[in-house]
């Protein structure tokens, strides 16, 4: 399987009958659609079944697929909903300040230890950190701009929002994970100072 194909000529063999390339649309999709679900879940077993239900779901219904959107725009689509499903499920709880359950997985290469590394890996820490103390509609739409490079336009059509509403909601979004960031680095911050 060549890098260079597209996601619509990997639907297009999946649909003619080539099921087994429907692992190469995973593989792609795969790590964003997962860091969405642990944006609601906030729980990785969780997030591992909402992501594998996506990607069940999304092959059930991939005959549906119009191709007017991106694919990613769509399987987000079905990552929001099926979070969203889980979750009135379970009626999770949300997590309080106080609680030390941070979705950060540490990475499994070796890398070189240089201080800007370091410091690097720390602030992506507190960046993560930050957004898993968001609400879900916040971390959602922080996460699917920054992380997933979708336009107002396409997230507005993963969460079913005028692009107007989802401006202003990114703006506030930034309002509290800017508070949130400050909070998690207030003893960092006076000693800078």
């Amino acid at each position: 399987m060549q890098q260079q194909e597209t996601d619509l000529a990997l639907i297009t063999a999946v649909l003619e009958g080539n099921t087994a390339v429907y692992t190469e649309l995973v593989k792609r999709h795969q790590r964003f659609v997962f860091t969405l679900a642990l944006r609601f879940t906030k729980n990785r077993e969780d997030a591992e079944e909402v992501a594998q239900d996506c990607f069940v779901k999304a092959y059930r219904a991939l005959g549906t697929f119009r191709q007017t959107s991106k694919f990613s725009t769509w399987l987000y689509t079905i990552t929001y909903t099926t979070a969203m499903t889980h979750l009135r499920k379970k009626k999770l709880a949300t997590l309080s300040l106080d609680e030390d359950e941070s979705p950060i997985q540490p990475e499994n290469h070796i890398s070189s230890y240089t201080a800007e590394s370091i410091e690097k890996k720390s602030g992506h820490v507190y960046l993560n950190q930050a957004i898993s103390l968001l609400s879900p509609d916040d971390a959602m739409i922080i996460t699917l701009f920054y992380k997933g490079e979708q336009s107002l336009e396409e997230m507005a059509g993963v969460l079913s929002i005028e692009a107007k509403t989802i401006k202003v909601k990114l703006h506030r979004a930034r309002a509290r994970l800017k508070e949130k960031l400050q909070y998690l680095l207030k003893d960092e911050v006076k000693e800078l100072i």
